[in-house]
């Protein structure tokens, strides 16, 4: 959406997740949203933390809402919340990735910019992750179209040098920033360029043919796309770091 239509004085009745939120003043919320059509937005929930107020109780996160707000300013007005329901609370350790989820899209998207398919793909995730089952190919495979829709889309198919398709056979390296390049070639790449251990990590061609197709049946995949995954987020996001990825790995060491 361009960002004059995202400025708008009023929307109403807005899809939309509570990614975070934290106390403001002696009684409001400052809410960190993502809405289905203007991406996400900052609203401040007046008066949420009245114990009377029509919002408390509302305002959680991994649920979905119906959102209405107004203003211009960068920090808008909540004025209505609306409980959609639908949706199992999450726990446990799919609780823990939900938060991860968040985290990830208030570090690598901005404010403003509407990702429509990114938000059904954020609803289907959640219901995934309270269904159990293995949540790192949930994780692997959110964490690839939201790459995509921050503007970090990978190269999966082909090799990032020659442009020859990849070949399950073959072993290959992924050069950030470039893409995928097979061994014989990547080691003089990198070499020449004096480029770092980021680029480094050696995959399997089966594995980048895999995370095309978005299977990651094979232990194999899934150890190196979540290999490749770490590199690709920690390039992106710079000097910030991940709490919630962090504490995971604290808890899988208890």
């Amino acid at each position: 959406m361009k960002a004059a239509d995202a400025g708008r004085a009023r929307h109403d009745a807005e899809p939309a997740f509570v990614l975070h939120s934290y106390p403001y003043r002696e009684t409001s919320l400052i809410i960190e949203a993502f809405t289905r059509n203007w991406g996400r937005v900052a609203l401040v929930a007046r008066g949420a933390r009245r114990p009377r107020s029509a919002l408390r109780g509302v305002l959680l996160a991994f649920q979905p809402l119906l959102l209405s707000w107004g203003g211009k300013a960068e920090l808008r007005t909540l004025h209505k919340a609306e409980w959609q329901g639908g949706l199992p609370q999450l726990r446990g350790r799919g609780l823990l990735c939900g938060f991860y989820l968040n985290e990830l899209m208030l570090k690598l998207l901005a404010r403003d910019d509407a990702h429509e398919a990114l938000f059904e793909t954020y609803h289907a995730t959640l219901i995934a992750l309270t269904n159990g089952g293995e949540h790192a190919m949930t994780l692997r495979s959110f964490e690839q179209r939201l790459l995509k829709e921050a503007g970090y889309a990978l190269t999966l198919d082909r090799d990032a040098i020659s442009g020859e398709s990849i070949a399950a056979e073959y072993s290959y390296r992924y050069l950030v920033e470039r893409g995928p390049v097979r061994i014989k070639h990547a080691a003089l790449h990198v070499a020449e360029r004096g480029e770092g251990d980021e680029n480094r990590l050696e995959l399997s061609g089966q594995t980048l043919l895999d995370m095309a197709r978005d299977n990651y049946a094979s232990p194999a995949t899934q150890q190196q796309s979540k290999a490749l995954m770490r590199i690709l987020i920690n390039h992106c996001l710079g000097n910030q770091i991940l709490n919630t990825r962090q504490l995971l790995m604290d808890i899988r060491q208890l």
